[in-house]
């Protein structure tokens, strides 16, 4: 079965709204490689609306001008690209389409198909409803070391926790953590005196 990727940059707060005013200073190439690495190993991307409008406006044309980003922006366009939104829209970009039916069942036989991997990158609202129904199958968290203070969060209050599994982490030289989450069982229950016990002893 395909897995669902979803790559979020992500500040020391968990801000994940409009990177492009604060991520820039701690791009460097190992960031662009982990960036790459997502998107390499998928063939399908799965967008929110606004994530889908604000690549559609800037990728294509930086593909068609040919400069450093041309080989990243046609990969980009060659992918099938699932756009999630509840209004018809109407779509310009090469080999985009809307999702049909409610996002779980679509997602779901989406993940079904044969293929490569599927990759999201932004779209918080539907990498919060993917966690939520146990679709997202990895977490990639570029955590930059800065509080931002303002915006949007990538998880928003609810009456649940959401226990996560560590599957890997790398620090960049720019103090940037790449995070690789998956869902996890719930941890059960302790009390503080669980935990005491793990405490270093005083002499007796």
């Amino acid at each position: 079965m395909r897995k669902i990727i979803a790559s979020l940059f992500i500040s020391l707060d968990g801000v994940v709204e409009a990177p492009d005013q604060w991520h820039f200073p701690y791009f460097n190439d190992e960031m662009g490689a982990a960036v790459d690495a997502t998107f390499s190993a998928a063939d399908t991307l799965l967008l929110g609306r606004e994530t889908y409008d604000s690549f559609a406006g800037a990728w294509p044309e930086r593909e068609a001008a040919g400069g450093e980003d041309a080989g990243f922006a046609k990969k980009l366009g060659d992918a099938r690209k699932i756009v999630v939104s509840r209004r018809d829209l109407s779509l310009t970009w090469r080999n985009s389409e809307q999702i049909k039916g409610g996002l779980v069942d679509a997602v779901t036989a989406l993940k079904s198909e044969p293929g490569k991997d599927i990759a999201m990158s932004g779209s918080v609202s539907v990498v919060r409803q993917l966690l939520a129904n146990g679709l997202l199958d990895e977490l990639h968290l570029l955590m930059h070391p800065i509080a931002v203070r303002k915006g949007m969060r990538l998880f928003d209050e609810g009456e649940t926790t959401m226990p996560l599994r560590l599957l890997s982490s790398t620090a960049f030289r720019t103090g940037v953590l790449h995070l690789v989450y998956a869902l996890a069982e719930a941890p059960g229950d302790a009390t503080y005196e669980d935990a005491k016990a793990h405490l270093p002893q005083g002499e007796q």
